[in-house]
């Protein structure tokens, strides 16, 4: 009895936050993403650094004040009732948020299984692949996540799989990454995984998913998904992508706190995946066999409901709309300076928040870190350096929700000055 009233109290300690938000933020028919009497408001829910302007939000994601204080409170229960919460109550408590987090996603709950981030996740999905053999290769691009490429790279040798790689073009378009992957696969008869990256934390660059998965299914190939970045940033379901094997974070663009991933495996697939051998025998009609995370956080996972109910507050579809406005504003406003290299294209299919930019000629990772250290030291605008593209480092421009369209004004702005000022 004195768990339970713990977990009313919670509850109603969140939704009431959440009811005092409604009357500000609730979304109403015909939200433009230039609304800024609307978005100062949802802006106004986050407890934001004078210190900078922050347009480095790729790293993890700020939780809004009601998920906060919500946590705070899972948190306090949590640390209250320890092990006679995690033994006794628990378990029903995530397998509810687990069909919460299923239906958001527009799946089962029994294809999907949490983790701690979404590189746990794609290192179950990747080392528990079940396909790859001496006479098999496996595919990697360029703007795949540093940790996934390693982990492919490892699983492929110790199968005796070799490993392709393939760089992908600058510019793109919608038809030339397509075009890319399919001659990729039709050059390598022997493929039989492919790493795909939904949305590139190097540049922000959005593949399209669904059609290079439709095509490497054609011939016999797996994909994995990495949808770190593209979940919470784009209003997207897993149907859509078409895949089998998906990584998530929803501590990124959901809005959780630290410490919450999530696999999803299609149900009709499992058998594909490995259980995790440390969790012994069994398991293999059980996705959540797939993982063994150990002890996580349980409050952090219990105030996924929290950052939903936020989430779903205002509409994954405008806060797609308001990231992508944010991000196109300072483009617009940078395109006539000459030798800027803006690494997303315009197509709306194509980009979220993220997007890199290089200025001709700087494509050292020297000269990047050079750049961000001189947004931040003469502008005070907090950027980051990204490597390993084809084409040459840049630096990563992400907005979030927070921002208003005086920071990325103010970006334009530096950037103007930095062109004509660049540090050696």
């Amino acid at each position: 009895m004195f768990v339970k009233g713990a977990a009313l109290t919670s509850a109603a300690l969140a939704t009431s936050k959440l009811h005092a938000l409604a009357p500000e933020a609730a979304p109403r028919a015909g939200i433009t993403a230039d609304d800024e009497t609307y978005w100062a408001r949802i802006a106004s829910q986050y407890d934001v650094t004078k210190n900078v302007i922050q347009l480095e939000n790729g790293n993890w994601g700020m939780m809004a004040r009601p998920v906060l204080d919500a946590y705070k409170v899972h948190l306090d229960r949590v640390n209250r009732d320890t092990s006679y919460y995690s033994r006794r109550q628990f378990w029903p408590d995530a397998m509810a948020i687990r069909a919460r987090v299923a239906e958001t996603l527009g799946v089962v709950p029994e294809e999907i299984v949490f983790t701690r981030n979404a590189t746990e996740a794609l290192e179950a999905l990747i080392y528990g692949y079940r396909g790859l053999g001496p006479d098999n290769a496996v595919l990697l691009a360029d703007l795949d996540y540093d940790s996934m490429q390693n982990a492919l790279i490892g699983h492929a040798r110790r199968q005796g799989a070799r490993i392709a790689r393939i760089d992908l073009p600058e510019p793109a378009t919608h038809a030339n990454v397509i075009a890319a992957y399919e001659a990729a696969f039709d050059a390598n008869p022997d493929l039989k995984l492919v790493l795909l990256t939904h949305l590139s934390h190097r540049t922000g660059l959005v593949i399209p998913v669904r059609e290079i998965v439709a095509a490497a299914r054609a011939r016999g190939i797996d994909a994995i998904v990495d949808a770190a970045h593209s979940w919470g940033q784009l209003d997207i379901t897993l149907p859509e992508l078409g895949a089998d094997f998906v990584g998530l974070n929803l501590h990124k663009w959901i809005g959780a706190p630290l410490g919450v991933g999530a696999a999803y495996i299609r149900k009709s697939r499992l058998s594909a995946i490995a259980p995790d051998p440390t969790n012994g025998e069994g398991g293999e009609d059980r996705i959540d066999s797939r993982v063994h995370t150990g002890t996580t956080d349980f409050a952090a996972l219990l105030s996924v409901n929290d950052a939903l109910d936020f989430r779903q507050s205002i509409g994954g579809a405008p806060m797609e709309k308001r990231l992508q406005y944010l991000r196109d504003r300072w483009v617009s406003a940078t395109r006539d300076i000459a030798g800027l290299q803006v690494l997303t294209p315009d197509d709306p299919r194509m980009h979220g928040a993220i997007t890199s930019f290089r200025f001709a000629g700087k494509t050292s990772v020297k000269d990047n870190i050079a750049i961000a250290k001189a947004l931040l030291d003469r502008h005070r605008i907090f950027t980051v350096h990204r490597d390993g593209i084809a084409g040459g480092a840049c630096v990563r421009i992400t907005p979030a929700l927070h921002n208003s369209p005086e920071d990325v004004d103010a970006a334009a702005t530096a950037l103007h000055e930095l062109a004509g000022n660049l540090p050696v």
